[in-house]
């Protein structure tokens, strides 16, 4: 497919050698332009940090607890400062996920009152196909703008630990704000006060269908050396 790489095109470090040999895991993802070693996880953090994409479409293949539990514990060594820890992270099953379809049939009513029972499944696919849902929430400090914007940078930075130790296994992630996510529906879900935690997001986790590929901004244009 132009534009992307299939996912089971390539064997190497993101993943497993597949289902087939027995080992853990669906087949993995590899960037033509990277060189890994069958089997084995990457070998440098500038190689995950460059190749990691946002996946769109994954297989329907679950992720194994202990790779999210490595996930999370990256996660949680996040820089912060002051210590504060400001993040929670709440893998959604299908129970939870279940409570969160009223909110989103709401959204698209709003949008199109018109709308079809297509375009109700395809919004309620978003939330309940990814093998994977986690619900990622920052600490609010109403009484400290200051505070509270940087522990949503903090926030984001071990949302991204995530994201990248899961990359770095072979397990593609999307990070994603839609409307649903500011929705009352959520904290209800969640079973955390609005007032205090800030969903900032969901990600969207599982084995990778495609890697896209994508058209990044020249070094130029981005770096600076000043006198």
């Amino acid at each position: 497919m132009q534009g992307h790489v299939t996912a089971c095109g390539l064997i190497g470090a993101l993943g497993w050698a597949g289902e087939s040999s027995g080992q853990r895991g669906p087949c993995p993802v590899v960037l033509p332009s990277m060189s890994f070693s069958e089997g084995q996880p990457m070998n440098s953090a500038q190689e995950t940090l460059i190749s990691r994409r946002s996946i769109f479409s994954f297989r329907d293949h679950p992720v194994e607890r202990d790779l999210l539990e490595e996930a999370f514990e990256a996660a949680r060594h996040a820089p912060c400062h002051k210590h504060t820890h400001p993040w929670k992270f709440y893998l959604m099953g299908e129970v939870t996920r279940l409570q969160l379809i009223p909110g989103v049939d709401r959204i698209v009513r709003l949008k199109n009152p018109e709308a079809t029972s297509n375009l109700f499944e395809k919004a309620r696919g978003k939330i309940l196909e990814p093998p994977e849902l986690i619900a990622v929430t920052s600490r609010k400090s109403p009484d400290d703008p200051f505070r509270e914007e940087e522990d949503y940078a903090a926030t984001v930075c071990a949302l991204h630990n995530l994201v990248l130790s899961l990359w770095s296994r072979g397990v593609g992630a999307q990070w994603t704000t839609g409307g649903i996510t500011r929705d009352p529906v959520v904290y209800e879900a969640l079973g955390v006060s609005e007032h205090e935690e800030r969903v900032i997001g969901f990600v969207k986790v599982g084995y990778p269908e495609e890697v896209p590929r994508t058209k990044k901004k020249a070094l130029d244009e981005i770096r600076f050396y000043l006198p």
